[in-house]
């Protein structure tokens, strides 16, 4: 069984910066590409950022694109999501995930296991 636990989540002003962490049980860990989305209310799971097993590859939505930053350790089974020139509309629960094997990495649908989430607000 896997579990994946965020933190980081908190209350920031517009223009400012958080960094989140995701901590994951089990060995299988670096296998894995893993992801990170986000939902505010009313909306339904969007994608956020992706990395590939050994943090080579990352992908972005286009909406952080050049504002947040993707990156894991695998020694301690962590990803994290650093996010700058943050903005009113970043407001969300933020999720993350570990992606299957194939798939596309934009998709809900194509993760199997998911953190409980942490609130990340942002104030104008």
């Amino acid at each position: 069984q896997v579990q994946l636990v965020e933190s980081g989540g908190g209350l920031v002003q517009a223009g400012g910066s958080l960094r989140l962490s995701c901590a994951a049980s089990g060995r299988t860990f670096s296998s894995y590409p893993m992801g990170w989305f986000r939902q505010a209310p009313g909306k339904e799971r969007e994608f956020v950022a992706a990395v590939n097993w050994n943090g080579g590859s990352t992908y972005y939505a286009d909406s952080v694109k050049g504002r947040f930053t993707i990156s894991r350790d695998n020694a301690k089974n962590t990803v994290y999501l650093q996010m700058n020139s943050l903005k009113p509309e970043d407001t969300a629960v933020y999720y993350c995930a570990r992606k299957t094997m194939g798939g596309r990495y934009s998709v809900v649908n194509d993760y199997d296991y998911w953190g409980q989430g942490t609130q990340v607000t942002v104030s104008s």
